[in-house]
């Protein structure tokens, strides 16, 4: 992630001083370095509403002011903004606050009497870190909203997915890492009295399934297995002597980091007969 010089040069930068003349040889500075987009003020209380309106990449602010000091000015920007990278670089002729500013907020400071090499340099440097710093907060955004969106495109997936497999089967389901079902539905089950349990897991105790017990344990080695598997052909023989054949397919499935997560899939009775 590269700044180019041309996005240096066009960052906005406003300057905050009281003293006409340092306004005057900041501006000159700045316009000689190329910076094209430099406004300002000598009205600290103008600040907040400025960058409220402007969004500056970089606020040059005197802390010797009357009215309304820097330090003040910049307590007021923590407030008002919602950005949690407050772009401010003080001027001070004070050594002692140096310090001072900069457990306020500040990002950088410059001293006067102003040596114009230092001041161009720390500008630039801290133009180029906020730039950064802004194109990383975009990235970042674009990047969360690429997330929700494929969540909502998987979800609906799933959601059609489910639809689908419920409108062209008798049953759906889904069994976590562990083996438990997690989701049965369909009304198969509730109209023939069957649980899933009895064919895809253990039966119960005391429960009698009248299962196919071969059919029964090669699905079980299937999904132990973690093999898919299509119309797998079962079948059980009910108290009154009929017997229910039904075909069943599964997937098993896996998290965004290959991590086993369970199984999915459908079934559907074949026929029924004496």
């Amino acid at each position: 992630m590269m700044i180019t010089e041309s996005e240096i040069l066009s960052a906005s930068v406003l300057i905050v001083d009281d003293q006409e003349s340092n306004v005057q040889l900041l501006e000159q500075l700045l316009s000689e370095a190329g910076y094209s987009a430099v406004t300002s003020t000598m009205k600290p209380q103008e600040v907040c509403a400025l960058h409220r309106q402007n969004q500056y990449d970089l606020i040059l602010l005197d802390l010797q002011m009357p009215g309304l000091d820097g330090f003040q000015v910049m307590d007021a920007l923590k407030l008002d903004s919602a950005d949690a990278y407050l772009p401010v670089l003080v001027i001070t002729a004070q050594p002692g606050h140096k310090l001072r500013a900069l457990l306020a907020g500040a990002r950088d400071f410059v001293s006067k009497p102003f040596d114009l090499i230092e001041v161009k340099t720390r500008i630039r440097n801290m133009l180029e870190v906020r730039l950064l710093y802004k194109k990383l907060d975009h990235y970042n955004q674009e990047l969360e909203q690429t997330v929700r969106q494929r969540t909502a495109e998987l979800s609906a997936s799933e959601a059609r997915f489910r639809s689908l497999t419920e409108l062209a089967s008798d049953w759906y389901w889904e069994q976590n890492a562990s083996g438990t079902f997690t989701q049965v539905s369909g009304p198969v089950l509730e109209l023939l009295g069957l649980g899933v349990s009895n064919f895809l897991g253990e039966a119960r105790e005391g429960e009698i399934t009248a299962w196919n017990e071969v059919e029964r344990h090669a699905l079980q080695a299937k999904i132990a297995a973690r093999q898919p598997f299509l119309d797998f052909a079962f079948s059980r023989v009910n108290p009154d002597g009929s017997q229910q054949h039904f075909r069943v397919s599964g997937e098993p499935m896996f998290g965004p980091s290959g991590v086993y997560t369970g199984y999915r899939g459908i079934g559907v009775e074949v026929n029924a007969h004496k």
